[in-house]
């Protein structure tokens, strides 16, 4: 039978206006972010299967964007911490615009090989949210198959190029971008991933 996760990148933050890599800095959601929130509360819990779990990275603002889903629902959010964020190292906190023309050619060129000086390695990342993301599939197949997950952008990206086998060396190129509150859905069964629905609008 296998499980279904509807994974959702966090609502809009305070740095999105200017594309700044917030990686693991906490940053806040935007009023917009709040809202993308609440209308993902909304479809969720109007929907004709809603999750029987939820999980989500600890930084506050995947939390922000679980916890109106969770009290829509009456389930608490379980709190994974591999599935943050991964960590930017000289790009974290900056826009590409503020960093050396070197740097952003070769991670442009490839974010793997080139990834940002200092960042935590594309492949380590895919590792721990792919670990994460067959555990918490896992429990949910016991508990009635379907489970939400609310974690980032580019977590998610590699998460699903490892899952669907997708070199993560393509991970920009194959997803731009996983949409602020969006549902994208992937089943997991026998150790295998299909993609159901991709940047599903909250609203």
């Amino acid at each position: 039978m296998g499980a279904r996760l509807l994974l959702v990148r966090h609502g809009e933050t305070t740095w999105h206006a200017e594309n700044r890599y917030a990686g693991s800095s906490d940053v806040a959601l935007t009023e917009r972010g709040a809202a993308q929130a609440a209308a993902l509360a909304r479809r969720i819990a109007g929907a004709a299967e809603p999750p029987v779990a939820i999980h989500a990275s600890p930084l506050r603002r995947a939390m922000a964007t679980a916890e109106p889903v969770g009290f829509a629902l009456g389930l608490p959010v379980g709190v994974e911490p591999e599935l943050r964020e991964a960590h930017f190292g000289l790009a974290e906190g900056r826009t590409l615009a503020e960093l050396p023309a070197a740097v952003v050619e070769r991670f442009r060129a490839d974010p793997v090989a080139g990834a940002f000086p200092d960042a935590e390695p594309p492949a380590t990342v895919a590792d721990r949210a792919v670990t994460a993301l067959a555990g918490i599939a896992e429990r949910a197949e016991g508990a009635g198959g379907r489970a939400l997950v609310v974690a980032h952008n580019t977590l998610l990206r590699l998460a699903l190029c490892r899952l669907l086998g997708i070199p993560l060396s393509n991970y920009r190129r194959a997803l731009p971008r996983l949409e602020n509150g969006a549902i994208t859905e992937v089943g997991i069964e026998a150790g295998h991933a299909s993609l159901y629905r991709l940047n599903a609008p909250a609203e």
